[in-house]
């Protein structure tokens, strides 16, 4: 199955991820298929990135968004 999910990136406490497009057995660091987008939780407010044409690309070819980047997504509008 494939996942739209995070990629933690960045040192320790101090986070950032790209929004990945994953086989859901890969780690969560690990190999993905696509990235898609960023998500910069450290700035006030939040900045989120997403090339919102593959996102929906993938999830018309069944890919599956975690929840927290499924709320990412409903950020954008």
């Amino acid at each position: 199955m494939v996942k739209i999910r995070l990629k933690r990136m960045g040192a320790k406490k101090s986070p950032f991820y790209r929004i990945v497009v994953a086989d859901s057995r890969a780690p969560r660091d690990g190999r993905f298929i696509e990235e898609i987008g960023t998500y910069d939780p450290r700035e006030n407010p939040a900045v989120v990135k997403l090339d919102i044409e593959k996102y929906e690309g993938w999830i018309k070819n069944g890919a599956q968004p975690t929840d927290t980047v499924r709320d990412l997504r409903r950020k954008l509008g």
